[in-house]
């Protein structure tokens, strides 16, 4: 486990949130054993980060690099940034308004893999609990499973996707599996890189050891159209790139009924989108994933069809 651990953040227009993440990942204990780096992009915000500088200076025991981007590179481009960057054999994605909640979750995080349970299934990535920062409940969005009820007493288990801003991953896995999507600005990378993941023979897993907040408010974000309308194209894409025909086909008409009930109006978007998802056929390439990692999906209990 020693210096195991390269820490990847991107920040945009947060430097707060981003200086109490900081504060709170130098109070871990077992730091200086587990910890690699922390690498940080600033994703070109326009808030000013000078407390943020000034602390990552005056502690060296961070190995903090503090990297400023001119443009802002969006989500996907921004972590594959970061991933070829990293020389820990792992990487600890967080997001930028997030805490740990534990001073022992780095070093519990450091040694998830080589559990049994995660060991004897080939896990390459592992979600970990996360709760509101406002009021310790469950961030039901954050959790890595769409059957809450059934999987939300279950202290760890094999799942089918993973949260983008709260994972630990083996960096070796991106030798067979690739980057993040550099077509995705916003939205639904996580589910391309997953799809490749168990394609490429490794599983996916959820462990409740260790819990980080999240300053996401509990009513949620509202999204706007923009977003959803980003949601909507990328996930059909997706569908299209990996699964079976009858799931890209489920996948647009029902995110099309989402954005339409969600959106409230935004007709000619609305329009706009179902063309660019007609031309997916014509313009995207098709790897569907094997029968074996279509099998592990319907034994997760995945939901395929939107």
């Amino acid at each position: 486990m020693r210096h195991s651990i390269s820490i990847l953040i991107i920040t945009y227009n947060r430097p707060a949130d981003l200086l109490e993440l900081l504060i709170n990942l130098n109070q871990q204990s077992g730091l200086n054993d587990v910890l690699q780096e922390i690498l940080i992009l600033n994703n070109a915000s326009t808030e000013s980060y000078e407390d943020v500088v000034r602390y990552v200076s005056s502690h060296p025991e961070l190995k903090a690099r503090y990297i400023w981007s001119d443009v802002n590179l969006g989500v996907a481009k921004g972590r594959n940034k970061l991933i070829q960057m990293a020389s820990g054999y792992l990487h600890l994605n967080i997001d930028d308004d997030m805490v740990f909640t534990s001073p022992g979750d780095l070093v519990k995080l450091a040694s998830l893999f080589k559990q049994p349970f995660f060991r004897e299934a080939n896990t390459g990535i592992i979600t970990f609990r996360v709760v509101y920062y406002e009021n310790n409940e469950v961030q039901v969005t954050g959790f890595p499973h769409k059957m809450y009820d059934k999987y939300k007493n279950n202290p760890r288990f094999l799942t089918s996707y993973f949260a983008g801003g709260a994972n630990i991953t083996r960096a070796e896995l991106f030798e067979k599996t690739g980057l993040f999507p550099t077509d995705f600005h916003y939205g639904m990378e996580e589910y391309d890189l997953a799809y490749r993941v168990l394609d490429a023979g490794y599983t996916i897993g959820f462990d409740n050891s260790v819990t980080i907040a999240h300053k996401e408010s509990a009513l949620g974000r509202a999204p706007n159209y923009k977003k959803l309308q980003m949601q909507w194209i990328n996930k059909s894409k997706v569908a299209w790139r990996y699964l079976p025909f009858k799931y890209f086909v489920t996948t647009s008409a029902s995110w099309g009924i989402q954005y339409l009930r969600m959106a409230k109006g935004h007709l000619g978007t609305f329009f706009s989108s179902v063309l660019q998802i007609a031309k997916i056929p014509f313009t995207e390439k098709r790897q569907v994933i094997s029968k074996q990692a279509l099998e592990y999906l319907r034994k997760v209990e995945a939901r395929l069809k939107y």
